[in-house]
């Protein structure tokens, strides 16, 4: 009857994390964020956002996508991307088919992206390689700190 309790985990932590992976696939049809800057689970494509002191770097992970088909906007330090994904299902010609497992998103999906205010709108470059698209948007000169020399 207590034959659960004499068998205790050899390492507490690692019992905590496999609890606490658990908890969150439980609960990552609810929607929400699992942090303050995180966004819904599945949110496609996922980003990775940082900057330097030239420029902001953006960074879409977006596999299986015809660059043709990719859009990028800056209006207003608003940083847009869209485009769409088609399906990788095969044709089957009529024949009924069974799907077991479907965790890649499909469709067209959008993600807008709020920027510094210093960010200039005027250069900005996109690279899309290996799935990766790559958003480079360079600093305006005008805000950028300047040293003053003493005289």
């Amino acid at each position: 009857m207590f034959e659960s309790l004499l068998n205790l985990p050899s390492d507490p932590f690692l019992e905590f994390d496999r609890m606490q992976r658990e908890l969150q696939q439980a609960f990552a049809n609810v929607g929400r964020p699992g942090s303050i800057r995180a966004v819904a689970s599945g949110t496609f494509p996922a980003i990775n956002l940082g900057s330097t002191p030239e420029a902001i770097e953006v960074y879409a992970f977006a596999p299986g996508i015809d660059p043709a088909s990719l859009e990028v906007h800056l209006d207003r330090g608003l940083l847009s991307i869209s485009g769409e994904r088609s399906s990788a299902r095969p044709d089957t010609g009529g024949e009924r088919l069974s799907v077991y497992a479907n965790e890649r998103f499909t469709g067209r999906f959008k993600r807008t992206v709020s920027l510094t205010e210093d960010a200039d709108p005027n250069q900005v470059e996109a690279h899309y390689q290996d799935g990766v698209l790559h958003i480079r948007v360079a600093r305006q000169q005008a805000m950028q700190p300047k040293r003053i020399s003493i005289q």
